[in-house]
């Protein structure tokens, strides 16, 4: 299944936040979304999802999603957004609750899942238990519950440390190479933007206009090699960034 986003502008009463955004998500593809701070990257999610509905243009969705496909669309949050009282699997559990499923179907569905995360261990741990980068596989375990067409993932490693940003790194490039997922990746980080990304969409200041798209040729199952090639890739990408940041920080001081 494709995913369109057609010429989409937002505004927040007089706020202009995003300017007639237009790209694809294509059938296993990760586009990563790049940009200064306050230029719309969570707004711009958010309206993928159908969290919010755009001011002008349009989110389209074209063919078919997943065998078995509950939702089509479903988000990994930067803050895990796990149920504390919940076990591993009974997190997972939630997604599937509010669907015509047996309870042999949800299991065969919940350890499916927990073992294609390598975290079928700890289906019985609370997350007080784990660690920052476990919490965000049982995230992203429970968001492949659902056999979604596109993961959003919204700074899904921002709040880990570096160690173990680059771990989940490493288990996201595996699990894409075994499953061919499509996802939506807003992050601030270019490092995992040319790491995970096949095309990287960069905004501008606000209001977000898309100042670049950048095509990544590397395959994904060569990233973790092409060190050289992708540091160049993440200089150029911060060339097309380093003015409007500075930018948008002086016009953030400003409005503080």
């Amino acid at each position: 299944m494709e995913l369109i986003v057609e010429g989409v502008s937002h505004r927040y009463g007089p706020t202009e936040v995003l300017d007639d955004i237009s790209f694809t998500i294509g059938d296993g593809e990760i586009v990563a979304i790049i940009g200064p701070s306050g230029c719309g990257k969570s707004t711009l999610l958010r309206l993928v999802g159908g969290l919010e509905r755009p001011g002008e243009g349009a989110v389209l969705m074209r063919g078919a999603p997943p065998d078995r496909s509950l939702n089509p669309l479903t988000y990994v949050f930067q803050d895990f957004a796990l149920l504390p009282w919940r076990t591993v699997e009974g997190n997972v559990s939630l997604v599937l609750e509010d669907h015509a499923m047996t309870a042999a179907e949800r299991r065969e569905v919940i350890d499916d899942v927990l073992a294609r995360t390598r975290l079928a261990e700890f289906k019985q741990a609370l997350p007080r238990q784990l660690s920052g980068g476990m919490k965000q596989r049982v995230a992203i375990a429970r968001a492949l519950a659902v056999r979604p067409a596109v993961m959003l993932m919204d700074e899904p490693l921002s709040a880990l440390d570096s160690q173990t940003r680059e771990l989940l790194l490493d288990d996201l490039l595996e699990l894409w190479l075994r499953e061919r997922f499509s996802a939506c990746y807003v992050t601030h980080n270019l490092a995992e933007a040319v790491r995970l990304g096949h095309r990287i969409v960069v905004l501008s200041r606000r209001p977000g206009r898309i100042r670049e798209l950048v095509r990544i040729d590397i395959p994904l199952a060569e990233r973790s090699t092409a060190v050289a090639e992708l540091a160049r890739l993440q200089q150029e990408l911060w060339q097309l960034l380093r003015d409007e940041a500075l930018a948008a920080d002086r016009e953030l001081a400003d409005a503080g």
